[in-house]
């Protein structure tokens, strides 16, 4: 980076001899004018943000962007079903993003790095399909028409995006400043593996859901949807006075949400105690689940075949918790190690599931609308 900087003001330096002399006083001012916004920007560019200089975080917050402003305003501009190839098409793309990502990371920040952005990636990738379970459940108790399941989740998306940020950011300074959370981090960790193995089984279910029934005695919420709409105005039934409602879909979007904040509190401590660099713990988380939406579609119409993932996701929280103990009998475990041991339990618990449901009797797939 400092050799493209270094380059930029070089042209900038020999851009004098293509410059006529009576327009070189206005050259003069334009060049003074650049160096100095170069020089408030430096600051930004390469100052430190948790441990690494601006610009990479620059940069991957504008790979995000990119990718959410093709993804809704190009590709999905309209409300409309997204059916399975294409939900695998472009789940595939964004995966494909975050592997040239880790490459990235790979050869710019080092092997370890690499492979901690990879078995970060593969840990919040897996538990974000778990997370597909409880959105498709979501969205089949509220009756979510398929083609508004998409905007939904892209404003679900968004909203993860921030507060894994916030998460991610309290995590950092807890560790900094305790590093003793570590160890409750991977206490957390195991216990919740050993939860998920003994619950894997457990259906989930909105009714009696204590969120939902506060929701929906504090604030006024319509019988039916509102096409894609979040709030609309209608008359009160008493006064006839129009008042603001909330929409099914809101509500919809508000459960995703706490259910994100959930699956947050397993996640963000499993990528910590894979490694405390920020940076790989947001870019692998946020890349993650940037793709949910996507793999939402893909695996909507046969999550039944995935039935016994949980228990290999288990396994894997059990051994990345686990770990952070056994620093301290065996030495620092090697990441290609974890990387291993990560996949080979994910891959396992998939073509497990595969294998042990394809002998079992079909179950239709929930389909909301």
């Amino acid at each position: 980076m400092d050799a493209v900087r270094q380059l930029f003001f070089d042209a900038v330096a020999r851009s004098h001899a293509f410059v006529d002399a009576s327009a070189a006083p206005a050259w003069e001012a334009v060049l003074a004018t650049l160096a100095t916004l170069a020089a408030g920007l430096d600051p930004i560019l390469y100052g430190e943000l948790f441990g690494r200089p601006g610009w990479m975080w620059l940069g991957f917050i504008g790979i995000v962007v990119l990718l959410l402003a093709f993804d809704l305003g190009v590709l999905h501009r309209n409300s409309r079903e997204i059916e399975v190839d294409e939900s695998l098409v472009l789940s595939a793309a964004y995966i494909g993003v975050a592997l040239l990502f880790g490459f990235w990371v790979w050869h710019s920040l080092g092997d370890e790095a690499g492979m901690a952005y990879l078995t970060g990636f593969l840990v919040e990738k897996s538990l974000a399909m778990d997370n597909v379970f409880v959105i498709a459940m979501i969205l089949g108790y509220f009756a979510i028409p398929r083609q508004y399941h998409h905007f939904v989740l892209f404003w679900g998306i968004l909203g993860v995006i921030v507060l894994r940020a916030i998460m991610i950011g309290l995590g950092a300074a807890l560790i900094t400043e305790f590093q003793w959370i570590l160890y409750l981090f991977g206490a957390f960790l195991v216990a919740t593996g050993v939860k998920m193995l003994l619950v894997a089984d457990k259906e989930h279910s909105l009714d009696g859901n204590a969120l939902l029934g506060f929701l929906r005695r504090r604030l006024r919420v319509t019988e039916q949807l509102h096409g894609e709409r979040f709030f609309v105005r209608l008359p009160d039934p008493a006064t006839g006075k129009p008042l603001l409602w909330i929409t099914p879909l809101f509500l919809a979007l508000v459960l995703i949400e706490f259910a994100d904040l959930v699956f947050a509190v397993d996640s963000v401590p499993a990528i910590f105690a894979i490694t405390q660099d920020p940076f790989i713990v947001y870019t692998s988380n946020i890349f993650a689940v940037l793709g949910l939406r996507a793999l939402y579609f893909a695996l909507a119409a046969m999550i039944h075949r995935f039935r016994y993932l949980k228990y290999a996701l288990a396994l894997v929280l059990v051994f990345i918790g686990g770990k952070i103990f056994l620093v301290n009998i065996i030495g620092k475990i090697p990441p290609a190690f974890s990387l291993s041991v990560t996949l080979t339990l994910l891959v396992g618990g998939v073509l497990f599931s595969l294998w042990r449901t394809g002998k079992e009797a079909p179950q239709p797939a929930p389909r909301a609308g």
